[in-house]
């Protein structure tokens, strides 16, 4: 659910009703800073971040970005650093706490179930922000967005606080020459508190990946989640070649669905997602074999959401007179998945808002590595500008259609960022594509519902 869109109220309220809440872990240890700077008025940052175990690193970040009272209108928010293979150690403090800080309050004061959802495409990010959750206690992490072979044994490793390498894909490099490396005893010292190795559910389209996932015990995760086309975010794109529909969408066929039964026979637990959130839904995945449902549009509409409220009521109002539609984009995200657009004016649904946006890309989660001419490793986006893409050896036709997501999920949850000239990044929401759940919630509620009234509703017939 985008960045910060799951918020960790929202995980709170579903892990205190007894069910796993999952909190996003994209750009996390942005969301934080900029918090920080926005002067964190409810104080819930600086309250997650007295209770990280080596304070130094704590009170380094609050001196780097906590503005008392807030930033000055129209000003811009200080930049962080950008991922990279070889980190820095502000870098790598900086993720550990962003994700340490939305699990943590995720956890408060309560004993159920949190999770964390990364994705495979960010693999720069993810040794950090999976220790930082680690040390807030995460029970779950989740991740898709490519095939997670190596995370089972991350996990294993950073229980007992090893020093890692994980391997990252570089355009134009051979295999396995290049890794991410975190020592947590050189980053944060050599006393650390005992964590627990959280269970481990690879995000996955189809039966032949789980298989293959559960026949290698170092590669093996301990459940999955068996997501379909008609998903928020990111899909996976359609099999065979690609057949876009009178609208320029993909067509997903038959082939586009996992076989639930072959899933079941591999004899791990799993979950389903995608058009999953009534109900129904839930009495028919259980009856399938499955341990449950994986369920976004109707938590990302409710109360607790992270997106603005300006963005939520709209989309609402929208739901409401029928009016509102989620598109599946085939280039907007750089990334190269199939990407689902909420159509709302002035987003970045919207082609005039397109247009006028300058494309740049000062952020760089969706930055893929590259091998220059000379060696070294290189960073590039396709949603850059596109001569900038050229020259670091893209194709321009790849360019086209790409929209900055980073900037625009930031800008979904109130934290865009405020260009010197006034600019200020539109928007850009995603939702899946079935609202059935969410209508029906919409006309039981005159105005929103909490995120345990949705999750009340969806477990009535179970």
């Amino acid at each position: 659910m985008g960045v910060a869109v799951s918020s960790w109220q929202i995980a709170a309220s579903v892990a205190r009703a007894g069910q796993l809440g999952v909190v996003s872990g994209t750009a996390l240890d942005l969301v934080l800073a900029r918090r920080l700077q926005d002067g964190d008025p409810d104080g819930s940052a600086r309250r997650a971040l007295a209770a990280f175990p080596v304070r130094a690193v704590a009170d380094r970040v609050l001196a780097r970005y906590f503005l008392d009272g807030g930033r000055r209108p129209g000003t811009p928010y200080s930049p962080v650093p950008r991922l990279a293979v070889r980190q820095s150690r502000p870098a790598q403090e900086l993720g550990i706490l962003g994700s340490f800080v939305e699990v943590w309050l995720a956890k408060e004061g309560h004993d159920g179930l949190v999770g964390v959802n990364l994705l495979e495409k960010i693999q720069m990010a993810t040794p950090t922000a999976v220790y930082g959750a680690m040390l807030a206690g995460v029970d779950h992490v989740l991740m898709g967005a490519g095939i997670p072979r190596d995370i089972p044994h991350l996990l294993d490793e950073l229980a007992a606080h090893h020093a890692v390498d994980l391997p990252v894909e570089v355009s134009g490099a051979a295999g396995g020459g290049h890794a991410v490396h975190l020592d947590p005893h050189a980053l944060l010292g050599a006393e650390l508190p005992a964590v627990r190795r959280p269970a481990f559910l690879a995000i996955v389209s189809a039966h032949a990946l789980a298989s293959y996932l559960a026949k290698d015990a170092h590669i093996r995760p301990d459940g999955f989640v068996v997501e379909g086309p008609l998903a928020g975010g990111h899909n996976a794109p359609p099999r065979g070649q690609l057949v876009l529909d009178e609208d320029g969408q993909p067509v997903f066929g038959p082939r586009d669905q996992a076989d639930v039964a072959k899933v079941a026979a591999v004899g791990l637990p799993f979950w389903l997602a995608g058009s999953q959130g009534t109900p129904e839904a839930l009495a028919a995945a259980l009856a399938a074999g499955a341990a449950g449902v994986q369920v976004g549009t109707v938590f990302a509409l409710c109360e607790e959401t992270g997106l603005t409220t300006a963005l939520r009521d709209d989309l609402l109002t929208r739901l409401r007179a029928g009016t509102l539609t989620v598109r599946t984009d085939p280039l907007a995200s750089p990334t190269g998945f199939p990407f689902k657009v909420a159509q709302l004016p002035g987003t970045l649904s919207d082609p005039p808002v397109v247009a006028a946006r300058e494309r740049l890309c000062d952020l760089g989660y969706l930055r893929t590595p590259y091998l220059r001419d000379n060696g070294a490793v290189g960073y590039r986006c396709k949603a850059e500008p596109v001569h900038v893409y050229v020259r670091k050896g893209g194709a321009a036709e790849d360019t086209v259609g790409r929209a900055c997501l980073c900037n625009a999920l930031t800008a979904d949850i109130g934290l865009g960022q405020t260009r010197a000239d006034g600019y200020q990044e539109p928007a850009l929401v995603t939702l899946g594509s079935d609202l059935d759940g969410a209508r029906r919630l919409a006309a039981q509620h005159p105005g929103t519902w909490t995120a345990r009234e949705a999750l009340d509703w969806i477990l009535g017939a179970a």
